[in-house]
């Protein structure tokens, strides 16, 4: 994990930590919407692409995402001049689309509901020979984010905060979750996702890997719709006695506004979920709370509806 984090270090600056009182206490928010790709999946893009050898990177990458991993992953590309092949939703953000085929990648476009987002990247990666990058089900991904975690952690202890308690992070595939519960040991994580996306929840009370039901809900966290985590992430959290909790539409929307009003920052719903827990209390404050803002893409008319 150290590795990890010194070579993101070494070519990211450290996002900032923003440090809140609320009722009393001081809570620590770790801004990752602030990474230049508007979100942490930057960190796990680059420490798995630097792996990769001159052959690998000759043959190019192919990875699966509706938009932060994929930003991620066509930086990473660009700067190491590797060709990148994304898969995207149809309906993903215009804004994340865009960043993305702004950095240089091929989109290749699916339908959320009828087809297979992993079946179609895994063809395309077999007919290229190129190296199939996930956005969470892989320990180079797992590790490069936990370089957040890290550096929260360094943060904290400059600010006078003293150790890292507990961890409320987004999860989506659960990715940034184990790699954070894997940098902070001594740190009680909790998970928080949208209502009905709410898999890792499940999963961890159940002792085994719970897929997302039948007709989920709709959300705007459109960065936490994975319909089942990967055993690889949900082994992590496990053996750590994480636990997890879900948050309404509502109590996302006024997160973004709180952020928006208090920390001056743009947060995407999926990025906000964690803050939105401690507000809403399903989160208790305490000290030495790390809350983590996963990230910042939004289409500015969705966020201007959200947080009017």
């Amino acid at each position: 994990m150290r590795d990890a984090a010194a070579k993101v270090a070494a070519i990211l600056p450290q996002t900032p930590l923003y440090v809140v009182t609320i009722e009393g206490v001081a809570v620590a928010m770790k801004a990752e919407s602030l990474q230049p790709t508007g979100a942490f999946k930057i960190r796990g893009a680059w420490h798995r692409l630097t792996a990769l050898d001159e052959a690998a990177r000759g043959r190019g990458v192919v990875a699966f995402s509706s938009g932060n991993h994929a930003q991620g992953i066509a930086w990473a590309a660009k700067r190491l001049g590797i060709s990148a092949t994304i898969v995207m939703p149809a309906d993903a953000p215009k804004a994340k689309r865009e960043a993305t085929l702004a950095l240089g990648a091929e989109v290749v476009d699916y339908d959320r509901v009828s087809e297979s987002r992993e079946a179609i990247a895994a063809r395309l990666a077999e007919a290229r020979g190129a190296t199939l990058v996930p956005s969470f089900d892989d320990p180079w991904i797992i590790e490069g984010q936990g370089s957040a975690g890290v550096e929260a952690a360094e943060q904290m202890a400059a600010a006078g905060l003293g150790p890292c308690t507990r961890v409320a992070v987004p999860c989506g595939g659960g990715g940034l979750a184990a790699g954070v519960a894997l940098a902070l040991k001594d740190s009680a994580i909790t998970v928080v996702e949208p209502e009905g996306w709410d898999d890792m929840r499940r999963s961890l009370e159940a002792s085994w890997i719970e897929p997302v039901g039948p007709n989920p809900p709709p959300t705007a966290c459109d960065a936490l719709q994975t319909k089942q985590v990967s055993p690889l992430t949900f082994d992590v959290l496990s053996r750590r006695d994480a636990t997890g909790v879900a948050v309404s539409e509502a109590e996302v929307r006024s997160a973004q506004r709180w952020a928006a009003e208090r920390l001056r920052l743009v947060v995407e719903p999926g990025g906000a979920v964690a803050l939105a827990a401690l507000l809403a209390g399903k989160v208790a404050l305490e000290p030495g709370l790390l809350v983590i803002l996963s990230g910042g893409n939004v289409d500015i008319d969705a966020y201007a509806r959200a947080i009017a």
